[in-house]
């Protein structure tokens, strides 16, 4: 691993780090957090993923979190969201290829060399933090958008590995929105049944479930009737007894200021739930 990039933060500080994954058989950079109790006590972290076109700036720089994490002693982790590199297939638009990973392992050809992003989150980047920093073993997830579709189908598939799950403005149904649609078609074929398993909706249905889920959802968002539908993880949860706490906010969009508006009651949500 190599450092690339560190800052002072509320008395933590706050880095970015360059490594070769394994799994996605290129150089990869993740960002941490490291509040100042790291310094003398093992911590517990939690994992953001970020959405389509993000790397792992745009939670670090635009959403303020580094405040809460100090107060609340949370260890952060905020990975880029796809393979990169001149040698990493890639896609003119920009809801396909370098920056839109969408949590999965592709199978498809050009893609399945490198877009295995579901094994780093899972797997590797863990194994990775867990190594080589303060860590107590504990850990959740959240994410926006795709990353929220990630932290919800990571966490539904691997719930006694996350202490906590939340999302804001999440595509929860992938398999029914053009967004999902076209990333499933290129990196996990034609079949659909190939899909559910990375599908919020359709894992609660197959009976996956979660102690509690948290999802925020701005009402101005341009995004939320095509692509997002929350309307069909609220029906699915109450169908299916899936516990889970759907807030909807007059007047927020789909923007970083929507998620730095909140990010403080996801940290303290995440913090009780890993302090248990």
């Amino acid at each position: 691993m190599k450092q690339i990039e560190q800052y002072s933060c509320f008395v933590g500080t706050q880095s970015v780090w360059e490594h070769f994954s394994h799994s996605l058989n290129c150089q990869m950079k993740f960002a941490i957090y490291l509040p100042k109790q790291a310094g003398n006590q093992k911590l517990p972290v939690l994992y953001w993923l970020s959405g389509l076109t993000c790397s792992e700036q745009n939670f670090i720089t635009k959403s303020g979190f580094q405040r809460y994490a100090a107060e609340l002693g949370v260890i952060v982790v905020a990975p880029d969201t796809s393979p990169r590199g001149a040698d990493v297939p890639n896609d003119d638009a920009y809801d396909l290829g370098q920056g839109a990973g969408f949590y999965l392992n592709a199978t498809q050809e050009p893609w399945a060399k490198h877009f295995k992003m579901y094994d780093y989150i899972v797997d590797e980047l863990p194994d990775l933090i867990n190594a080589h920093f303060p860590t107590n073993g504990k850990q959740a997830i959240s994410g926006h958008s795709m990353g929220g579709h990630g932290a919800l189908t990571i966490g539904l598939k691997n719930p006694d590995r996350y202490a906590s799950v939340s999302a804001f403005s999440p595509i929860v149904a992938p398999s029914q929105v053009p967004w999902g649609q076209k990333a499933f078609l290129a990196y996990l074929g034609e079949n659909a049944q190939d899909w559910q398993i990375y599908d919020s909706v359709e894992l609660i249905k197959q009976g996956k479930k979660l102690p509690h889920i948290l999802v925020d959802q701005g009402l101005a968002d341009q995004f939320l009737n095509e692509q997002l539908k929350l309307n069909l993880l609220e029906q699915v949860c109450e169908t299916h007894g899936q516990n889970a706490q759907i807030r909807y906010h007059e007047g927020y969009d789909h923007s970083y200021y929507f998620i730095a508006s909140f990010i403080g009651e996801h940290l303290a949500y995440h913090a009780k739930r890993l302090a248990a």
